[in-house]
């Protein structure tokens, strides 16, 4: 595999230790889990959580969760924004653990229904900032491992395929038995054996048992597989949420990879929508259809693009999708949050025009016991100021600065008039 793989296990969160009667280690206890304090490690990360909540002037305490929550918010856009090398057409299998373990209800109503939800979300919004991948399915139980669906831009085929395989096993009141993910990696080893050299090779685990019932040594397969390795544990949902939607945007191509691809060209064709005056088997599926797109190079109907013409194999796009590839090549730089008041100079956020929290007087300033945030955003680029919303606006939805186009729009049309 190549170093833009990517691998996560979804698993149980690890088990809580004994502890003695002030809440801190039993004495005796094992050293090696023991931190810098004297207590557990997972017992320092939540020692005195409450101090973070500061009351204002008023004695509430409204002010301090809402900057809570606009941490957590801020915290998914602020990614890797280097201009580098990626690898836009992806090719990503998706292992989904459907083992007795899925059926644990910690993660409510069971952790199958969660996944399936998140998946459900994950695959549109891959598909819709990566429109020339390619996704496929497999799922593992009872010791084996079993491809649902192949190599395909559909998002609704591959989830209804694992919704009705857990549907089939439920309804047949058959024991799942354990997962075999070594059977699960060898599978997606042969899908993405025959992936073309210029798409990059990625599988993405969600993984819920502890346990894995392989017919050999896993690490032999790992060796061969894996050349970067992701493991993440899932504390609860919204957790699970963040860590599969950080596979979203395409990894960034190293250099060693570089050093193996020779650059080349893509042939692609951009196919025309065409309604007939009669119906026409689709080549995809061979369903009647009196409207489709039509390949440029063999005259086939296809379904749906973008995807590959199943019949003199041509990749088919529209100018959007390379567009909405694009963007992933010169992101957008993350907006730096303002904390000096004296730097602020506009009430309303550049980009909705919404007011934004008032600026105080030097009186009110002196007064301030503890830092009051601006709720301002500025781009690195312009220095324009906007508020929360837009700044996740622009990163997730636009991808582009409104305030740096329109300068430069501007500057256009300035030229312009004195050039005429």
């Amino acid at each position: 595999m190549d170093e833009d793989d990517y691998d996560i296990s979804i698993d149980s969160p690890p088990p809580t230790a004994q502890s003695g009667a002030g809440g801190g280690p039993v004495p005796g206890g094992p050293p090696g889990l023991l931190g810098a304090g004297g207590g557990y490690a997972w017992e320092e990360e939540y020692k005195r959580s409450w101090d973070a909540l500061q009351e204002d002037e008023d004695g509430s305490i409204t002010a301090s969760v809402s900057q809570l929550t606009s941490q957590l918010k801020r915290k998914r856009l602020l990614r890797d924004t280097r201009i580098v090398q990626r690898g836009l057409v992806r090719h990503l299998v998706v292992i989904v653990d459907l083992s007795q373990a899925c059926r644990d209800v910690d993660f409510k109503p069971t952790r199958v229904d969660q996944v399936c939800a998140l998946l459900d979300g994950y695959l549109s919004e891959f598909f819709d900032q990566n429109p020339l991948a390619q996704v496929a399915l497999v799922v593992t139980h009872n010791e084996r491992a079993l491809q649902v669906t192949a190599l395909s831009s559909h998002p609704g085929d591959h989830l209804r395929k694992v919704k009705d395989r857990h549907a089939a096993l439920v309804a047949a009141e058959a024991d799942p038995g354990e997962p075999s993910l070594q059977n699960a990696l060898e599978m997606a080893m042969g899908i993405l054996g025959h992936v073309p050299a210029h798409g990059t090779r990625e599988v993405l685990v969600l993984y819920s048992a502890l346990t894995t019932c392989d017919p050999g040594n896993i690490l032999d397969t790992a060796q061969a597989l894996v050349a970067k390795w992701v493991f993440t544990v899932a504390m609860n949902e919204a957790h699970l949420k963040e860590l599969i939607l950080e596979h979203v945007p395409p990894p960034a191509i190293v250099v060693k990879a570089m050093a193996r691809k020779a650059s080349n060209l893509m042939r692609m064709g951009f196919p025309e929508w065409v309604v007939a005056d009669g119906y026409k088997l689709c080549a995809c599926h061979g369903q009647a259809s009196a409207a489709g797109f039509v390949c440029p190079q063999c005259n086939a109907q296809i379904c749906a693009v973008p995807s590959e013409c199943v019949v003199c194999g041509l990749t088919l796009v529209l100018s959007p999708h390379l567009a909405r590839s694009y963007h992933h090549l010169f992101p957008v730089p993350n907006f730096v949050e303002v904390t000096d008041w004296k730097e602020i100079k506009s009430h309303e956020c550049a980009a909705c025009m919404v007011g934004l929290p008032p600026i105080p007087t030097a009186a009110e300033l002196s007064l301030l016991v503890t830092h009051r945030p601006t709720g301002r955003y500025k781009c690195p680029g312009c220095e324009g100021m906007v508020c929360l919303d837009c700044d996740v606006y622009i990163h997730d939805v636009l991808h582009n600065c409104p305030m740096c186009v329109g300068g430069r729009e501007d500057r256009a049309v300035e030229a312009g008039r004195h050039g005429g």
